[in-house]
């Protein structure tokens, strides 16, 4: 018995020891062990921090234009489960032109001993698969650990050897409610290259040095403290980062140049000259259907409509890494392609009647970041179509069948699109929406019954931007439909619920809504009723108080939405208290709202109206918004109170 426990012990500090010195080996000489600890992270960097980057060297070493090799060592504390991507890492490559040469990950516990390592054939591959996504070239190698204690530093080596590029990268410098104990960025390259660099956000300065035949820019930072990012902002404004270019590249075998707009619009432009053709037969058709239309605006609409309903989109991301479109006759014939194809088909359409048009790229998303003017670099994933009309430049969403003619939305408006002409890259601004042009009209009739129950039909109309929403709704399950709207127009939950999609035509979409309560009153008191004086609320966002905005508040888009109420009272009741009238005025918009009741009719009416004229609104007038957003949600917290007649 005596034996086995002296064994058992010997075998137990072994394995410690072992244990120790695995720790001690996984961990490189040449950073202080303290960085792997917790216990070393100093107070002020724990303030609002999800995580701490303890220690990261990012180098880019550039072999010559489309060749780079890439190397990260980056080691961080994760301090909660809001850190937790901090344990996963995704590796988007292209097998014939980017390869994962090396990968390793390795998990400590609080206190610095290593608890779990990872390598590169732990890493998972699959196809890259995007929204809708038909067929693509690229793939995906990823990882992620599951973190289970916090604190938890996860430690990450790994290289990306790269034969095809445009830009060469950048440093995101930090990230929300992440704070920096130690970071570098190092960028190797010829001194002839024509190498560029643009800070976002911040103004730190490498320091330059020569290394044999190649020029190294270094940029530094330690103790970054944490920050929040204000509710309403966008990232691409607040947080730093620097990108960087070189005027030569090489982009899956085929040489260019970016250091202007002109020059990369150029090597688009003779990436697109075999593609943007119809077959002569084909031309013929298109200039008969299109014979009798007279003017070129005309035509233009008739064939943008011939393309929404023959033609559906499919993301595919083929060929020269998803920037050369499948050509136009491969689109006329397969009936599909993705937003490059499907431009470059409209494109040729308006080609075959002479009208000319222009291949767009643009950084799509609501909000999303513009180009800068001065500083030529691609992180375009999107195109469009812009058509030249005398004194009346439109745009083509060409990959919606729902989009009306001229109307881009707020996926691609208010931003930069660089426009791929005969004389190379131009890039020119993108139409602003005005809030008239986002438009949600409503009409409620409300019929109580003296249990406090009700019965209410609901008529919208929607322009815009919501009626793409009730559009994209419309074509939902009934469940969803449901769910949609109660959670959106901040519906009472229904007994009975009856959804019916109405026309959609001259740009406005129209939709019926048919709804029982059982109980529609808020409170009963006596003889008396409570009620909400409205089938939903026209308005319910709010936003924090804030002392001091430091940011600019970004809404998807400008909008007007109107209400008008009816309220039948129940036979043998009538008004006790009618809720007051309100207007209220703010630098971007206005809300008022009025009640009218008409004893012949036993009705109370009610017509509301909202306006928000600017998509974003300044940092300076953040508390003038959330006043009047306060303003409003007082203004409809207000009750309609009947009561029985004496």
């Amino acid at each position: 018995m005596c034996y086995n426990k002296y064994l058992k012990c010997l075998v137990f500090t072994i394995l410690i020891c072992f244990l120790n010195v695995v720790s001690a080996h996984s961990q490189n000489k040449d950073i202080p062990q303290e960085l792997y600890k917790a216990s070393g992270i100093p107070d002020s960097l724990k303030d609002d921090a999800n995580s701490v980057v303890r220690y990261n060297l990012e180098e880019y070493n550039v072999l010559g234009p489309g060749k780079e090799i890439y190397t990260a060592h980056t080691i961080v504390t994760v301090l909660n489960e809001k850190g937790n991507h901090e344990a996963e890492i995704s590796f988007p490559y292209n097998r014939k032109f980017s390869a994962v040469t090396a990968f390793e990950m390795r998990i400590y516990d609080a206190t610095g001993n290593l608890i779990k390592k990872y390598h590169k054939s732990d890493l998972y591959e699959h196809v890259a698969e995007g929204y809708e996504s038909l067929v693509t070239d690229d793939r995906v190698k990823e990882i992620r650990h599951t973190i289970a204690n916090y604190p938890t530093t996860v430690e990450m080596t790994y290289e990306i050897d790269q034969n095809s590029l445009i830009g060469l990268g950048d440093w995101g410098i930090q990230g929300p409610e992440q704070s920096i104990q130690n970071s570098t960025c190092k960028v190797s390259i010829a001194a002839n290259s024509g190498f560029r660099y643009l800070n976002k956000n911040t103004f730190i300065k490498p320091q330059v040095s020569d290394e044999h035949d190649k020029q190294v820019y270094a940029w530094t930072v330690s103790n970054l403290k944490a920050f929040k990012l204000e509710e309403g902002a966008m990232a691409w404004c607040v947080m730093p980062r620097i990108e960087f270019v070189q005027d030569k590249f090489e982009y899956y075998g085929l040489p260019g140049n970016i250091s202007t707009w002109q020059t990369y619009g150029n090597w688009q432009q003779a990436l697109n000259a075999d593609v943007c053709n119809l077959s002569p037969q084909r031309v013929s058709e298109i200039k008969a259907m299109t014979d009798t239309i007279k003017t070129d605006k005309g035509k233009a609409r008739f064939l943008y409509k011939y393309m929404q309903q023959n033609m559906r989109y499919v993301n595919i991301k083929l060929g020269v890494g998803g920037l050369k479109p499948f050509p136009a006759q491969f689109v006329d014939e397969k009936k599909y392609g993705d937003c490059k194809a499907l431009s470059n088909y409209m494109h040729a359409l308006l080609k075959a009647v002479n009208i000319n048009s222009y291949y767009a790229k643009i950084n799509a998303g609501e909000n999303e970041e513009p180009a800068t003017y001065s500083f030529p670099i691609d992180y375009s994933n999107h195109i469009i179509l812009c058509v030249p009309f005398k004194n009346d430049t439109t745009w083509l969403e060409c990959t919606s069948n729902t989009m009306p003619f001229g109307v881009l939305g707020s996926f691609t408006e208010n931003r930069n699109a660089l426009l791929i002409t005969e004389d190379g890259g131009k890039l020119v601004n993108t139409p602003k929406s005005a809030a008239q042009e986002n438009q949600f009209n409503s009409e409620a009739h409300i019929i109580l019954d003296p249990e406090g129950g009700a019965k209410t039909q609901v008529k919208i109309f929607s322009t815009g931007e919501y009626r793409e929403l009730y559009l994209a709704m419309s074509a939902r399950k009934m469940d969803d439909q449901k769910e949609f709207l109660i959670r959106n127009l901040n519906i009472k939950q229904p007994s009975a619920f009856d959804f019916k999609s109405e026309k959609d035509e001259n740009g406005a979409k129209e939709i019926d809504l048919s709804l029982e309560y059982d109980q529609f009153c808020d409170v009963k008191a006596g003889d008396k009723q409570f009620y909400r004086p409205s089938a939903f609320l026209l308005w319910s966002t709010s936003v924090p108080v804030l002392e001091k905005r430091k940011t600019n508040y970004y809404w998807d888009y400008p909008r007007i939405k109107t209400c008008s109420t009816t309220i039948d009272l129940p036979t043998g009741f009538e008004v006790e208290t009618l809720p007051a009238n309100a207007s209220l005025k703010f630098t971007y918009g206005n809300y008022e709202i009025n009640y009218v009741y008409n004893k012949d009719k036993n009705q109370v009416v009610s017509t509301a109206k909202f306006v928000l004229n600017n998509q974003v609104i300044p940092a300076a007038k953040y508390t003038e918004m959330q006043q009047y957003m306060d303003g409003i949600a007082k203004a409809q917290n207000k009750k309609l109170v009947i009561r029985k007649k004496a």
